[in-house]
């Protein structure tokens, strides 16, 4: 499509984020095969596209004068003939028009959203917003499937981190009971999630609690009443390997969610202060889990003590049994 010419994409963070638009960046790759095309992302992300063929990453840090000098300058030398911008802040746009790209294509509303109605036109999914992006540049739209590079990689460590704990042949099950600091309205509660898992326990299923070192203490503390603490065991991409061996996973909205699609594997995310319908995981919308309360969602970081994170609080375990139930994972136990 821009044979012979050097494309840019533009897709900084979050992690989650990232993960959404691997399939777009994907689709760029398949739609430019004559071109050299270029990933600017942040440090932290570009391990989970690196490698992809045709594709070039280069990792900036998105925080400090100095650096955003260091972005502008590179972005200058290379004289991209085609922007993708996939982030859509205003630091990308900034940095799109620095690169002096003839061509920009920047993430707006596009039809994907046109047919909704007024109320719901802020309310589509970041996948359809891309994909409305694909289509204004003429290049077919993405399947809902994200992917991560290294997973075949993994496998093998994965593979003998079970047998070494002889773990090969239980049905497992992953939870991932943190998420960002920053919005601890996003969690579930810790006693429901322990209460859950040793109700799954109790069907046959071993739980494994996932995450990175941050929450190694919420871990262990669940640990010790059901299940086995794997934090900080294992990269992304081994995590998508070892969610490739389990039957099902468990999530607040975080940024694990979105990785454990990717195995592909059914996600069930509890949702509440945010909007499910602009964020759920790459095909797992039908697993979202979360009551309907008047004031859900309200983005906001911490659910003010009035309202007694109702969203949330009112889903039990016995809900979320059912609902398991329901989906046919307690079949013959």
């Amino acid at each position: 499509m821009h044979s012979g010419n050097d494309i840019l994409i533009i897709k900084l963070g979050a992690l989650g984020d990232v993960i959404l638009a691997t399939p777009h960046i994907k689709r760029i790759v398949e739609a430019c095969p004559d071109a050299q095309v270029t990933l600017m992302t942040a440090p932290g992300y570009a391990v989970l596209v690196q490698g992809h063929p045709g594709l070039e990453v280069v990792a900036f840090r998105r925080r400090g004068f100095i650096e955003m000098w260091r972005i502008l300058a590179w972005l200058r030398s290379r004289r991209f003939a085609v922007v993708y911008d996939l982030q859509g802040s205003l630091r990308s746009r900034i940095m799109t028009r620095v690169s002096g790209a003839r061509r920009c294509i920047a993430r707006k509303p596009g039809p994907a959203c046109r047919d909704l109605p007024p109320e719901q036109r802020n309310r589509a999914h970041v996948f359809q917003e891309l994909n409305a992006l694909l289509e204004s540049a003429g290049i077919e739209p993405a399947q809902p499937r994200a992917w991560l590079s290294g997973v075949e990689e993994a496998g093998p460590k994965v593979v003998t981190w079970l047998k070494n704990y002889k773990l090969q042949n239980k049905r497992l099950v992953l939870i991932h009971a943190g998420c960002s600091r920053r919005w601890p309205s996003k969690r579930w509660e810790e006693a429901h999630y322990a209460a859950l898992a040793t109700a799954l326990e109790s069907r046959g299923f071993l739980v494994l609690w996932i995450g990175g070192e941050e929450e190694g203490d919420l871990n262990r503390r669940l640990a010790r009443q059901a299940g086995v603490d794997a934090s900080g065991l294992f990269t992304l991409a081994e995590l998508v390997a070892l969610g490739q061996r389990a039957e099902f996973a468990l999530v607040n909205d975080s940024g694990p969610m979105h990785v454990l699609s990717a195995a592909p594997l059914p996600v069930y995310a509890f949702f509440g202060p945010t909007d499910w319908r602009c964020s759920h995981a790459l095909g797992q919308e039908g697993r979202i889990l979360g009551k309907a309360v008047p004031c859900s969602p309200c983005h906001l970081p911490v659910c003010p003590p009035e309202r007694e994170h109702r969203c949330l609080r009112t889903m039990t375990p016995a809900l979320v049994m059912s609902r398991l139930e329901k989906d046919g994972y307690f079949r013959g136990h």
